[in-house]
């Protein structure tokens, strides 16, 4: 058996993360993080793109099993090394410090910024529709900005302020998703034979249609990150994974056939508003419509807040073991935060802000580049099953091998259907994506000689 290398950090212990975050905390994180626009933005796109109510629901429930497989996996995994810094610790202790720069370079200047920008612009946008007000791109930028700015701010403040908001924000936006569910079946004039409806499904539109469901259950990795920060994380990590991922799923299910029964999938996909907002008004009037739209701005606030809280441990834990800047590795004396990655993370994400172009482009490009990163994070599991066979695992991958392999399996075939989706009609984007990706193997061997020399 090869010898297991733990890596040791490069700075003091007296400055370690707080472990202040419990289950309900933990389990608000991780759906406040992945409920955000999604589920109140891609089904029209998707009824749009596949016009058959059974192949939607198929889509919805696949990457549901997809993702649930991914989870249990990272419960092992995080209950293994549940140290701050999530699927980077795993890629680095799997693969070395070469993978786990690549991802922690990805995530400090390309996905968390671009994920958090997205986020905050379509938060500015709701905002000023809910308000009647145009959606002039300097007014949508400042709004933007100004909740980027408050939420690094709460979050500098500690974990337990950040989980706090994620707590009050996850409870307003699970409470709209299941009013949304049994209103419609309860209260609103629907028919199940919109469910049965069928229409002709292209290759092309399936594929993209891919990228927009995984966009919507993207984001629950994020919770590993936080392992530093949980308390007794070897007991809790895989209740808040697994708890957590089975609310999510229950939820998009559950919404998606709240949206069909209420109207068939031609009229789905010709939603011009949120279609949460739409359902909700024919179900409790123009007040209620009104109300859902405070609901939606709650969930991508809570998004957005989820991913400015998780997501800078992974520079933290770059710069604890010498991968990147020591001051990015420090904690704050009083508050006991990665104060310096989530200033400069912050502030990437404004840069975003101001220079984000097309939406719906970005975020196929960088979902196809964070799953494909997702694949080698999972595959950690049959790595490190054989170089820490003697590491105790308080949580094991049920149905091991086949639970991980159903996840890695699935994610290959998702995402080679978005390129290959994309590239059909015309945009490479995802492919430069995976271009940058691959930039930062060459980048890692820079680092490591300006290292030596210095």
């Amino acid at each position: 058996m090869p010898a297991v290398r733990l890596t040791t950090p490069v700075v003091s212990q007296a400055q370690e993360l707080r472990r202040v975050i419990g289950f309900a905390g933990g389990t608000a994180l991780i759906v406040g993080i992945t409920i955000g626009s999604g589920i109140f933005r891609t089904p029209p796109t998707i009824a749009g793109l596949v016009p058959n109510p059974l192949v939607i629901m198929g889509l919805w429930t696949a990457f549901g099993l997809i993702s649930i497989c991914g989870a249990l996996a990272v419960a092992e995994l995080s209950t293994l090394l549940p140290q701050a810094g999530g699927v980077y610790v795993f890629l680095r202790e799997a693969y070395g410090d070469a993978a786990a720069f690549v991802f922690g370079w990805l995530y400090v200047l390309v996905t968390t910024p671009t994920a958090v920008a997205s986020l905050a612009t379509v938060f500015a946008e709701f905002l000023l529709n809910l308000l009647g007000a145009p959606a002039h791109a300097p007014t949508v930028q400042s709004i933007a900005i100004a909740a980027i700015v408050t939420l690094t701010f709460a979050n500098v403040l500690g974990a337990q302020v950040g989980a706090a908001v994620s707590g009050v924000t996850t409870l307003v936006k699970v409470t709209a998703l299941v009013a949304i569910i049994l209103g419609a079946f309860l209260l609103g004039d629907g028919n199940l034979s919109h469910l049965t409806e069928s229409g002709a499904v292209q290759g092309g539109g399936l594929a993209r249609a891919v990228a927009a469901v995984i966009w919507t259950f993207d984001g629950w990795i994020a919770v590993s990150m936080i392992a530093g920060e949980v308390v007794a994380p070897e007991r809790l990590m895989k209740r808040i994974i697994i708890v957590g991922m089975l609310v999510i799923v229950t939820l998009y299910i559950g919404a998606n056939l709240a949206y069909l029964y209420m109207m068939p999938v031609g009229i789905m996909a010709q939603q011009k508003e949120a279609i949460a907002r739409t359902v909700t008004t024919a179900i409790a009037g123009p007040a209620g419509g009104a109300v859902i739209m405070v609901a939606i701005m709650t969930s991508i606030f809570g998004a957005l807040n989820g991913n400015l809280l998780a997501k800078p441990r992974v520079p933290y834990a770059m710069a604890r073991d010498g991968l990147i800047f020591a001051f990015l590795g420090k904690t704050h004396p009083r508050w006991a935060t990665p104060w310096a990655a989530l200033v400069i993370q912050g502030a990437v994400a404004i840069i975003m802000v101001l220079a984000l172009r097309d939406y719906d482009t970005l975020i196929t490009y960088f979902v196809v580049v964070e799953w494909a990163a997702l694949v080698f994070a999972v595959g950690a599991v049959f790595v490190l099953r054989r170089k820490m066979a003697e590491r105790p695992r308080p949580f094991r991958t049920p149905a091991y091998p086949w639970v991980p392999l159903c996840f890695v399996c699935g994610t290959v075939v998702g995402v080679s259907a978005i390129v290959w989706g994309q590239i059909q009609v015309g945009n490479v984007s995802p492919v430069y994506g995976l271009a940058i990706a691959a930039a930062g193997f060459p980048v890692h061997y820079l680092w490591k000689r300006l290292k030596r020399s210095a």
